[in-house]
């Protein structure tokens, strides 16, 4: 393959840099002479080497990494090279964030998940160089297999690992989440990540899981009432510590949860023949009508969550019309007969998802302080935040659109359901069906098989 020792010495470079600077810095701890007793950061300001840190773990974990696995899973030859640079910026960043001054930290969960973190992208390094020499003979047929999928699973697990790193690091500048404050917080970070998820999730089905619904004979109501089941059936048990006394907000939860655990249950039995139903949609819209009147301390802490609670009722009821007026109960998400495209209004429950993920994320007690000290109003507050979700809802199409329009150069081009002739959409299979499932499903990187491997491949 053209260039391919060029590109194998580059990544070879690569993965010793990782493991040897990870290795070298493993050992090293922030001072935490500056941090006063009591507390868990020091007065001092964020400093330029913090920040850089900052923007080259954003710059590569949430961007260049991303956009590199959709390059892998279409095997473009551009997610080699966008991986070491990826690579390159995060070992920079590693190492900035061991070299800073300025604000100290006490020993947090950040530092410490930031070598399993590492572990993870070192493991990818060394698997895709492996991968590229094309080690065939001998144990490295049955090796090479092993860590094919590996490289997969590691590769998507990527993702959600750094976000919750991320966070990690957010609340390790600020200082939050400590003590009494740690319960709410992470009530707040799992469920508006949750949010999120399901509005990307979502967003995936609309506009290429058609084929994996299709294969599955499910509908995704069908996968949704299992979720809100199986969440509400926890929420239940566990919003309340048994054996004290009941308060509000316990009461609260734990009604929320029955809701969730009743409602997911007659959505279940909707589904069945792939039958689409308004369960989650209703049981979304609910849980924004019970968080909009969430009694809070402060009254910038109830104005925020009363416009979370007002954006998820707005998820909700979008979602109902989607699938009552839109699509219709047709039996997948997607596509409008006349034309195959997806209708405009299906991109609202999705993005008021994100929208809903990032208020809720952003409106735990110790933040709200905060802002609410500095003099930051309500509503400046949250039009930062739905910044924020147009943002991440921009980078979630950006990156679907690059595994649309891109198709492996010896395999057919991967057309979803919504961007077909009108005659196969609505996730009507054929012979176009099954070599979109087949497309789909593939995670193998340009160049990583060999030709006798692909014509086995052909075969099967």
């Amino acid at each position: 393959m053209p260039n391919s020792s060029s590109t194998l010495r580059g990544g070879l470079l690569a993965a010793a840099a990782a493991m040897l600077l990870a290795r070298g810095a493993s050992a090293h701890e922030h001072a935490s002479d500056a941090v006063p007793e009591g507390s868990v950061i020091s007065p001092d300001p964020l400093d330029s080497i913090l920040w850089l840190h900052i923007f080259a773990m954003l710059a590569s974990f949430g961007v260049i990494f991303p956009t590199g696995m959709v390059l892998g899973i279409v095997r473009s030859r551009w997610h080699v090279p966008v991986q070491v640079l990826g690579t390159s910026i995060a070992v920079v960043g590693y190492f900035l964030g061991h070299m800073h001054k300025g604000r100290q930290f006490a020993p947090n969960i950040h530092a410490k998940f930031a070598n399993s973190l590492m572990l993870m992208l070192c493991m990818q390094v060394a698997g895709g160089v492996y991968l590229k020499c094309h080690l065939e003979k001998g144990w490295h047929g049955r090796a090479r297999g092993v860590v094919v999928k590996t490289h997969g699973v590691i590769g998507k697990l990527m993702p959600l690992v750094a976000w919750t790193q991320m966070l990690f690091g957010g609340i390790t500048a600020m200082g939050f989440c400590h003590a009494d404050h740690t319960g709410q917080c992470l009530a707040h970070f799992i469920m508006g990540s949750s949010f999120i998820a399901y509005g990307m999730i979502m967003t995936l089905m609309l506009f290429v899981g058609q084929a994996w619904l299709a294969r599955t004979g499910r509908s995704q109501e069908f996968w949704d009432s299992l979720v809100i089941t199986i969440w509400g059936i926890i929420n239940t048990f566990t919003e309340h510590r048994w054996g004290n006394n009941w308060a509000h907000n316990d009461i609260q939860h734990t009604s929320m949860g029955i809701v969730w655990a009743c409602a997911g249950l007659l959505g279940l039995w909707l589904s069945r023949g792939n039958k689409r139903n308004l369960v989650p949609g209703i049981v979304i819209f609910l849980t924004g009508w019970a968080m909009s009147a969430h009694p809070q301390h402060l009254m910038l802490s109830t104005m925020v969550h009363q416009v979370f609670g007002y954006t998820l009722m707005a998820a909700g009821l979008s979602r109902i019309i989607e699938i009552a007026f839109v699509v219709k109960d047709k039996p997948t998400l997607g596509s409008r007969k006349d034309t195959g495209e997806i209708n405009s209004w299906q991109h609202l429950p999705p993005y008021l998802l994100f929208a809903s993920g990032f208020i809720f994320m952003s409106a735990n007690e110790e933040q709200l302080a905060l802002v609410d000290a500095v003099g930051i109003d309500h509503v400046s507050y949250l039009l930062v935040l739905y910044s924020l979700a147009f943002l991440l809802y921009l980078f979630t199409m950006v990156l679907i659109n690059l595994f649309v329009v891109n198709k492996p150069e010896e395999k057919k081009k991967y057309i979803p359901v919504s961007l077909e002739t009108p005659n196969t959409a609505n996730g009507y299979a054929g012979e176009r069906e099954h070599r979109r499932i087949a497309d789909a499903e593939e995670f193998e990187l340009d160049g990583l098989i060999s030709d006798e491997e692909e014509e086995v491949v052909k075969r099967q």
